[in-house]
């Protein structure tokens, strides 16, 4: 097995990450740092910091130049970063040794990977919005179509209360669409530029310092902090936060649909279930279970995060090096379940017929609550709840449905409260509010 799923020809398809798996090479890391090199001497030649022939040659070189990573790795494992031997190469690159000296000025090697890693962050977070809102799509559209169909609700694993189909499209697909809403606010609180020195005070970018960290995130689109974060982790953790808030939803839908397949419920279908290499008539939920596993990995990755945050001083060697491991990790992970669920949310179909069948097969007992709440209507709540247990457990004893028994000691309780459809409260109009949700968000 290869050290990482996301590397692995023979698990490219089980743990797909499409266009983030790119951003996440050694090459992209490269070509991320090259580009704030180049936009950061073109800022300081705007504002006089360094020669503006320089700043142009550089930016142009930035854009033109390519270094192996193979080549700066004896470098890095001297140095501890990449950068020292990126800018040798670069430098050794542009033959062009005066306009080459001013490259990475006042900068620290920090300020080059943090600010590189927040372009393809930003890149990653724009890839996730946009499968989360297929996602919903595909979620609305069945939750309309199925607004009003019966199944049982299950808390502890067990029947509770029925509910609708379209209602439990409506519970996953809710929570993803307040994490396209509160994106907007991740972006502006955490996609910051870096640049702020050796040890944070700026003292060799001059007096221009706070001006050049501006026009540095202008010219790369990225928010400016006014001040380091070098050792304030909070913009990275914030973007993981975000990220675990979605993968908790997708974790959720699909443990969900691992009990709906299970034997002896099957309340739905998957539209691609895998086969076992000894068993014929298994039917895996592949996909299901892939967003589990990346869901453990993903916490797994969170906590190792959270850990790493906590710098020494000015700047943690070990503790930097630590999220350089989660970070990518992290997103990855978040981008294959997504791409999981796409699939899971455009093939997922309900079985009704085996929905109702459910809804029937415990003599009835998911009526239950309704019952005591009837009951209650002419006689004092807790005599009602006492003669409603009492009730179930004679119905399970004799093995008689609950209705028929009500129905003989109490003759006034009107037979539609033992019918589902009638049952479901809310459900349909849950559903109808997220189907709302939903379109007005893809019109926005």
């Amino acid at each position: 097995m290869a050290a990482s799923v996301f590397d692995s020809p023979l698990y490219a398809h089980l743990f797909q990450t499409g266009d983030a798996g790119r951003l996440f090479s050694d090459s992209a890391a490269i070509r991320a740092m090259l580009l704030v090199e180049g936009a950061l001497a073109k800022v300081q030649g705007g504002l006089g910091v360094i020669p503006e022939i320089s700043a142009a040659a550089i930016h142009r070189a930035s854009l033109e130049i390519q270094v192996d990573p193979g080549a700066v790795a004896a470098s890095t494992g001297e140095n501890g970063v990449c950068v020292p031997g990126l800018l040798t190469q670069f430098r050794s690159e542009m033959q062009a040794p005066e306009f080459a000296q001013h490259v990475h000025w006042g900068a620290t090697s920090q300020d080059i990977i943090d600010t590189a890693l927040m372009l393809r962050l930003r890149q990653a977070l724009l890839l996730a919005e946009t499968d989360l809102r297929e996602i919903i799509g595909h979620l609305a559209d069945a939750a309309q179509a199925h607004a009003a169909v019966p199944l049982p609700a299950r808390t502890y694993g067990q029947h509770a209360t029925p509910t609708s189909w379209g209602a439990v499209l409506a519970e996953w697909g809710m929570p993803l669409c307040s994490a396209i809403e509160e994106l907007e606010s991740v972006r502006k609180s955490s996609l910051f530029v870096s640049l702020s020195g050796a040890a944070g005070t700026g003292s060799a970018l001059g007096p221009k310092a706070a001006e050049t960290r501006a026009g540095l995130a202008k010219a790369l689109g990225l928010n400016d902090p006014k001040r380091s974060w070098h050792v304030d982790r909070g913009p990275i953790l914030r973007i993981a936060d975000w990220q675990g808030r979605v993968m908790a939803a997708l974790t959720h839908i699909a443990q969900s649909t691992l009990g709906l397949t299970m034997t002896g419920i099957t309340e739905v279908a998957l539209g691609a279930s895998g086969a076992s290499s000894t068993m014929p008539q298994k039917q895996n939920p592949v996909g299901p279970s892939a967003i589990i596993a990346l869901g453990h990995q993903f916490t797994g990755q969170r906590v190792t995060l959270q850990a790493a945050a906590a710098h020494q001083h000015q700047r943690d060697g070990g503790a930097w090096f630590s999220e350089w491991m989660a970070v990518p990790q992290l997103t990855l992970c978040l981008a294959s379940a997504l791409s999981q669920a796409k699939r899971l949310a455009s093939g997922i179909s309900p079985h009704p017929v085996k929905m109702h069948s459910s809804l029937h097969a415990e003599l009835g007992l998911i009526h239950a609550e309704a019952l005591s709440f009837a009951l209650a209507e002419f006689m004092p709540r807790p005599e009602a709840q006492r003669i409603t247990k009492q009730l179930c457990l004679d119905a399970l004893e004799k093995q008689v449905p609950l209705a028929d028994l009500v129905h003989a000691d109490y003759p006034s309780v009107p037979g539609s409260l033992f019918d589902p459809a009638a049952q479901l409260g809310q459900a349909p109009h849950d559903a109808a509010a997220f189907v709302s949700r939903a379109r007005a968000m893809s019109n926005s």
